[in-house]
């Protein structure tokens, strides 16, 4: 592995910002950041950038199903290559490979696949799997939104303890609704053994919502979508997401899943420190409008949008640098604001910020490059270069 030397940029540190700056990336870590005019003599390939260029850390989706023609569902080594091969276009470097609602053999295949490729196959160079998402099949089937219901069961901790073993312990967050028989029940389990409990698919009263908080519930999957609503007589899930500050949302930016009133509404309610941004999106993104396939299901894509038949979203074709400029564009926020919706807050989530999420010394050099137009000029998966516009 080369040592690297990025130079002239504006560098958007852990500290602050550094105009005109370098990052000296020694064996695929930031080894020094500094000011471009009192350069280290460096043994270290230099690559000059343009000065209207911003360097920021590699952004984090934890909650994607597929890219490019793979899904997490296809089971296979090479679905989750072409997912960390093509996610860095987008400025993604890390992510948690997402299930979706299936019979039990299917969820278990995907997990046990994922669980293999994490331990053979996360090289320098791609996104890393980070671990796994699973969304369902633990959930509600009245706010099933795209999820199969034929598949959707009660929440068991017996199950979930089997399907972690399968996946090597990577399962990092599960999306579940507290309201179901054993919901909390399992929250507490997956508080108390490390993983996420996110509320999400879910028709849970406010009640119910203040139950799973107190049961250990930290984060809610894609916020407004597939959960009851805000009322001015209940405020549910959604009211619940905003109002309690152990809850982090996810949201997907797109201007489709959440109009851009709703998602300025939620940066006011939960600050930047609140908010992930997600894209959620399914084998459809980077391909052409057409037909695809979604947990055993048809999802037709046109114009920006993926619909199951009936009219049903089923997840989304969003690239996480979009998802940044409609945060900024539809809610006021900087870049640097913005950055951190995508990199430091699911990082700290994850709890990974010892090594991801920001640029910082003794970090993973997962790094992306943003023109003018806050679009994708380069982008570094633990210090190697996976993308060049």
């Amino acid at each position: 592995m080369k040592d690297l030397m990025l130079i002239n940029a504006r560098v958007l540190t852990q500290e602050g910002i550094i105009d005109n700056g370098y990052i000296y990336i020694k064996d695929g870590m930031i080894a020094e950041t500094g000011l471009a005019s009192s350069l280290p003599q460096h043994q270290a390939d230099i690559i000059e950038l343009p000065e209207e260029c911003t360097v920021v850390p590699g952004f984090i989706d934890v909650h994607i199903h597929g890219a490019g023609g793979a899904d997490t569902m296809d089971g296979t080594t090479e679905a989750l290559m072409t997912m960390a091969s093509i996610l860095p276009e987008e400025g993604t470097t890390s992510f948690l490979a997402t299930t979706i609602t299936q019979d039990q053999k299917a969820i278990m295949k995907a997990l046990e696949n994922a669980g293999d490729y994490i331990r053979h196959h996360n090289n320098p160079g791609k996104a890393e799997v980070l671990g796994l998402h699973l969304e369902g099949p633990f959930i509600n089937e009245s706010r099933k939104g795209a999820q199969p219901a034929k598949h959707i069961i009660t929440p068991d901790i017996e199950l979930f303890a089997r399907m972690q073993k399968a996946s090597g312990n990577n399962i990092r967050l599960v999306t579940l609704a507290p309201e179901k028989e054993n919901g909390c029940e399992l929250i507490t389990y997956l508080a108390e053994n490390g993983v996420i409990a996110s509320v999400g698919h879910s028709d849970a009263t406010y009640g119910q919502m203040a139950e799973a908080v107190k049961a250990g519930a930290t984060h809610v999957t894609h916020l407004f979508n597939g959960m009851r609503g805000l009322h001015h007589r209940d405020p549910g899930v959604a009211g619940a997401a905003l109002l309690f500050d152990q809850l982090k949302i996810e949201m997907i930016a797109d201007g489709i899943h959440v109009v851009p009133e709703m998602l300025d509404l939620s940066i006011r309610a939960k600050g930047t420190d609140g908010v992930i941004l997600i894209t959620d999106s399914m084998r459809a993104k980077c391909l052409k409008n057409g037909s695809y396939d979604l947990g055993g299901q048809e999802v037709s894509v046109a114009d920006g949008k993926a619909l199951l038949a009936d009219g049903t979203l089923a997840g989304s074709i969003l690239k996480m640098k979009d998802s940044l400029k409609s945060m900024m564009e539809f809610t006021g926020i900087s870049i640097e604001e913005a950055v951190k919706l995508a990199s430091e807050n699911p990082a700290r989530q994850l709890k990974v910020f010892d090594r991801k999420g920001s640029i910082a010394s003794g970090k993973d050099a997962d790094l992306v490059v943003l023109d003018r137009n806050h679009e994708v000029a380069m982008s570094f998966c633990r210090g190697v270069a996976s993308y060049t516009r």
